[in-house]
């Protein structure tokens, strides 16, 4: 794929008009529509519908997009690096757990942005599955996760230090009222489960597969918020970092089941792939990240 050709079908994406996107790239629409075809006819896919007067992406082109970003930020890092000029910029991809995001991550951009003015971060969401293929693809700079374990050869991590987890419910839940909570209490019950925030989760949907029995149901969102709401409204057990649930625990609107077998916990790992070059805007973002993420 010719770059060009690339920077056109991510200028078009982004304005989902032709005719803006010639004006933008100063080139004539029918270079615009030629530059298109011909990514199409390479890929043998169809990037763009055209309804009308109107230009939606194709699920093809919706996934060609986030490449194409990725691609061109590269491209202008690169000249920029190799010129010398505006050297401090950056473009990073980052995957994150929203807990990480949320509560830890405020420090490290600070001082980053602080360091390398006019950088550009993505931030998206670590839901469960994918990140790995995409820091295998180049897609993502950078990933981390809440998890005690990487099933992957191919990656590169390291610990950061631990999050608290605590199995909450409503007040009043009869797994809050007992001393110490098991397995086989979690047997059955309903469970309210995270997508944002990596493999955490998995630690309690080990715990109830110990049992042998399925929940009575399973409610997946993509938002700690959210599950905390309707964790507070009843509607079943859930795990969460301890960090994202001090004010629920203050003001008692979330009560905590304590585990017989002690605190539960998950390890914060960074990953990157074994084979990925490190920037020096990108190494700098790791050592911010290994010093002061978890404070």
């Amino acid at each position: 794929m010719e770059l060009r050709d690339l920077k056109t079908f991510v200028t078009v994406a982004t304005l989902l008009n032709f005719n803006q996107a010639g004006k933008a790239l100063n080139a004539a629409q029918s270079t615009v529509s030629v530059r298109i075809k011909a990514l199409e006819e390479e890929l043998d896919v169809r990037l763009f519908d055209r309804l009308g007067r109107r230009v939606l992406l194709t699920e093809a082109g919706g996934r060609l997009l986030a490449y194409g970003r990725k691609l061109v930020e590269l491209e202008e890092e690169a000249r920029r690096d190799v010129a010398g000029e505006d050297s401090a910029r950056a473009f990073i991809t980052v995957r994150m757990p929203e807990t990480l995001c949320v509560h830890r991550l405020s420090g490290v951009l600070r001082r980053f942005l602080a360091a390398r003015p006019g950088s550009r971060l993505r931030l998206l969401p670590c839901a469960v599955g994918g990140l790995t293929e995409d820091l295998r693809r180049g897609v993502t700079d950078l990933g981390f996760v809440l998890a005690n374990e990487v099933l992957s050869r191919d990656m590169r991590s390291e610990f950061l230090g631990t999050e608290e987890l605590r199995l909450v419910a409503a007040p009043g839940h009869p797994l809050t009222t007992l001393p110490w909570v098991d397995a086989e209490d979690l047997a059955g019950l309903p469970l309210l489960l995270s997508t944002s925030d990596c493999s955490y989760r998995r630690i309690l949907e080990g715990i109830v597969a110990q049992t042998g029995r399925e929940p009575m149901t399973v409610v997946e969102c993509g938002s700690v918020e959210a599950v905390k709401r309707y964790a507070a409204a009843g509607l079943g057990v859930t795990i969460l970092p301890a960090e994202t649930i001090r004010a629920e625990l203050a003001a008692k609107s979330l009560a905590v089941a304590a585990w017989r077998e002690g605190p539960l916990e998950a390890a914060v790992l960074m990953l990157w792939h074994k084979d990925k070059w490190v920037s020096p805007a990108l190494n700098d973002f790791m050592e911010l990240c290994r010093t002061h993420l978890m404070e």
